[in-house]
């Protein structure tokens, strides 16, 4: 798996309990697999659902038989639409992705040219691109793997008004955040106190990082790698947090309307916990009661559903991805899609990557038992 956003996340996640975390009936829901026509069926391969906007189109990426990357749209029937932008590569680890889509179809997105350079992108609903580099993006021509790190633009969020949330790596190979506003004017977020080394700086999570008025939220590393919390709002105050008890790291990956955050922090013993703080500051840090307890395992919220509700995933003791919703009085359920794997590295909600509608859809990916990537959609419905 190539995407740079995943790289991030293994890079970050090195992978206070709450009082009431115990689990309750399941809620009724749905939950459905599909699978974008030409994806490849050997491991890593297959279809990765990142994106969901209120009228339930799906964006994402499929990774083919020769491991080439290309963007997808998905209908809330079914139909699916695939594409590249201008100028994306076509050799192995090289193609585009698309990783948000907003109320008006627009969807955002990377693509790796063919000197291993990333780029964003902008397609609208008609079909047309608008490619752009952040100031400042590395150009640096790199080698194309699986497990490396690229150069360039990465833009992962975009709001109704059309602003887009992302991250750049410069020619040193430090992130910085950014955000682009419709007519193209670039904003550079650096968080105080973020690093200058190679991978250090600021991030900018994928899908649910931007709220509607702008404000954005992410994690930053700093000079000694150590990861903490950014919260920067609409006017561009940027404050910085770390949560209670995180000895190996913060990192909020989460917003919602009102500026709350959610996101995981480490232990000392590398698990992770969840956390939710509130527009005011204060945290609530809870476990979903089925999390593993072993280094690198453990609760990962990322998103935000309706009524303060929070799901997310949990990597159990024998390193399964399951999903999970937390409501806002601390009771969980928990989703797994049809045909996930049972093996260590397989389940549903894989490296924590999810996306959510107004409407509370929810969609990620799920690793079959062979290794293969499906995409997830997940319906609302809550009642007993």
């Amino acid at each position: 798996m190539r995407r740079i956003s995943i790289l991030l996340l293994a890079f970050f996640v090195c992978f206070v309990l709450a009082a009431s975390s115990q689990a309750r009936p399941q809620w009724k829901h749905k939950i459905m697999t599909f699978d974008v026509p030409g994806a490849g069926a050997a491991a890593g391969e297959g279809t990765y659902a990142n994106g969901i906007n209120p009228a339930g189109e799906i964006t994402g990426f499929y990774v083919d038989s020769n491991n080439v990357y290309h963007s997808f749209l998905r209908s809330r029937g079914g139909d699916i639409t695939t594409f590249d932008p201008p100028g994306v590569g076509s050799g192995p680890w090289q193609g585009s992705g698309g990783w948000a889509i907003n109320a008006e179809g627009v969807i955002t997105g990377d693509f790796v040219d063919s000197n291993c350079v990333e780029h964003g992108f902008l397609r609208t609903p008609d079909g047309d691109f608008t490619t752009f580099e952040a100031p400042g993006a590395g150009n640096t021509p790199g080698t194309c793997t699986p497990m490396g790190y690229f150069q360039g633009t990465t833009p992962s969020n975009i709001n109704a008004a059309g602003v887009t949330f992302g991250w750049d790596m410069d020619t040193n190979y430090v992130f910085h955040g950014f955000l682009r506003a419709p007519d193209g004017t670039f904003t550079i977020i650096d968080a105080p106190g973020a690093g200058t080394g190679a991978y250090q700086g600021t991030l900018a999570p994928t899908e649910t990082a931007l709220n509607p008025a702008g404000a954005v939220t992410g994690p930053y590393a700093d000079a000694s790698n150590a990861t903490h919390g950014y919260l920067r709002a609409q006017n561009g105050t940027i404050i910085t947090f770390d949560v209670p008890g995180a000895s190996q790291g913060t990192m909020p990956w989460g917003i919602n309307a009102a500026s709350a955050t959610t996101g995981q922090y480490n232990d000392a013993n590398g698990v992770s916990h969840g956390f939710l703080r509130s527009p005011h500051g204060r945290f609530t840090t809870f476990d979903h009661p089925k999390a593993g307890t072993g280094s690198g395992q453990g609760t990962i919220p990322v998103f935000f559903l309706p009524a303060w509700a929070i799901g997310g995933a949990y990597l159990d003791a024998g390193n399964v991805w399951h999903g999970f919703v937390r409501d806002r009085n601390g009771y969980f359920s928990t989703f797994d899609a049809p045909g996930a794997g049972k093996s260590a590295g397989q389940g549903t909600g894989c490296g924590a990557f999810f996306s959510v509608n107004p409407a509370g859809e929810i969609t990620t990916w799920s690793v079959d038992k062979n290794g293969v990537y499906h995409g997830v959609i997940r319906s609302t419905g809550d009642e007993q």
